[in-house]
């Protein structure tokens, strides 16, 4: 019995892990749509410290409400539901700060001014965090 214990826990890893590296890619994409700048272009070409924080607290962030929602979950199916809740919370968190805390960031995002990417990736993170608390249920 233990050995169908331990396999069948690998699978669910398996399965719950895919997932979240797949989610992960989607917020990827979702995300640099949200955001009118190039978070990649400034990463990659203009090596952006700015835009890097910025991005890596986003991904950070997103990454904690995938873990919360990964211990709280029943199913597969309630992970990805809660996933895609998170995703639109951490996409929001983005516009939250654009049009309310700091309406000129995408400027000085683009500008490479390191406060403003930190604030960002403060945010993001804050925000994940929060994301991670609600979904204990």
């Amino acid at each position: 019995m233990e050995h169908q214990d331990l396999l069948s826990g690998v699978i669910n890893f398996a399965l719950y892990f895919s997932v979240s590296i797949a989610f992960l890619l989607i917020f990827k994409f979702a995300y640099t749509l949200v955001t009118p700048h190039d978070e990649w272009r400034l990463i990659k070409e203009q090596k952006s410290t700015a835009a890097a924080i910025g991005f890596g607290g986003a991904i950070l962030g997103f990454s904690l409400a995938l873990a919360g929602a990964a211990t709280n979950s029943i199913s597969i199916v309630d992970y990805a539901t809660w996933a895609l809740i998170a995703l639109v919370a951490q996409c929001l968190a983005f516009a939250i700060i654009r049009f309310g805390f700091m309406p000129k960031i995408v400027q000085r995002i683009e500008d490479n001014e390191v406060s403003a990417g930190i604030m960002l990736g403060v945010v993001n993170v804050a925000i994940g965090v929060l994301n991670a608390a609600c979904m204990s249920y």
